[in-house]
């Protein structure tokens, strides 16, 4: 009779193979515990070579011990260094996610500037809370300009950072546009790139 795959017992934890499985079916037969428990410490070891990725820890290690119970249906007696896991486990669904329910007032923002913008609420220093103010501006000016064609006012950027900080957060609009405080990561990101063609350009005449 030939050995079709759909004739031969279900793989438990596919990932080790069939030979895995019969082995651990053949450890389970053995009659004296302690020599049982060795070969199922050996078998833990070849385990450990077929997830050859796998971090030497105790956390893998547990969860090694874990498989091989699984896959001996929970019907093994040996002296494992780990606790058996309860068979219930497997049945066990998940426990569902909790998403972010919390309104964000600019959704093109994202979440993370909101975030942000709480933390510099939080801030004592009043030279580090501008700081904040202004780095934090900057970006919001950035994100604008990502989807905006239109330039983006600085007095739009200054409402939006006091009505999302409730009024915790504010910065001198005429400072702003003056001393250019929020353009500062446009004008980097341009020179930097200036700078690379530059670079580029010498390069090649170099060469020539």
């Amino acid at each position: 009779m030939k050995d079709y795959n759909t004739l031969r017992p279900r793989l438990i934890l596919k990932e080790y193979g069939r030979n895995m499985q019969k082995l651990i079916e053949y450890v389970r037969t053995i009659d004296d515990k302690e020599k049982r428990t060795e070969s199922a410490t050996v078998l833990i070891e070849l385990m450990k070579l077929l997830n050859p990725n796998a971090k030497d820890s105790l956390e893998t290690s547990q969860k090694l011990w874990d498989d091989l119970y699984i896959m001996a249906d929970f019907d093994i007696d040996i002296d494992s260094p780990f606790p058996k896991p309860e068979k219930e486990i497997l049945n066990k669904k998940p426990e569902r996610l909790g998403y972010k329910t919390s309104e964000i007032r600019y959704k093109h923002y994202g979440r993370n500037i909101q975030l942000l913008i709480n933390k510099a609420v939080e801030l004592e220093d009043p030279e580090e809370k501008e700081a904040a103010v202004i780095y934090i501006g900057r970006l919001m000016k950035s994100f604008q300009n990502a989807w905006n064609r239109d330039n983006v006012e600085d007095d739009t950027i200054v409402k939006n950072i006091k009505n999302m900080s409730k009024g915790g957060l504010s910065i001198d609009l005429e400072r702003v546009k003056n001393e250019n405080l929020f353009e500062a990561l446009i004008k980097e990101k341009r020179s930097r790139s200036n700078s690379k063609g530059r670079r580029n350009n010498g390069g090649r005449r170099r060469r020539n």
